[in-house]
């Protein structure tokens, strides 16, 4: 998404207290590579969304029933693991 910069000098100042301020001070640590955070409110305009959901659209995606399989193959080793 595109870096844009908004005008907020009429907004009070953030004080440490609000979620923005203190994930925005511990996203450092926590951020994925692409800086996305999700505890941190996005606010865009609608095309910076519909890119945001454009760029989703373009990821890896697994159809729901492969999904379901490898769930299952997955579950049926683990419970066997946990039972020896």
């Amino acid at each position: 998404m595109s870096k844009k910069q908004y005008n907020t000098e009429d907004q009070a100042p953030m004080t440490v207290g609000e979620p923005a301020v203190a994930y925005g001070n511990a996203s450092a640590k926590t951020s994925p590579d692409d800086g996305w955070n999700p505890n941190v409110p996005f606010h865009g305009t609608q095309e910076e969304w519909w890119e945001h959901f454009h760029q989703i659209e373009q990821g890896h995606f697994t159809p729901l029933e492969e999904a379901n399989r490898e769930f299952e193959a997955w579950k049926k080793a683990y419970l066997a693991s946990r039972l020896t």
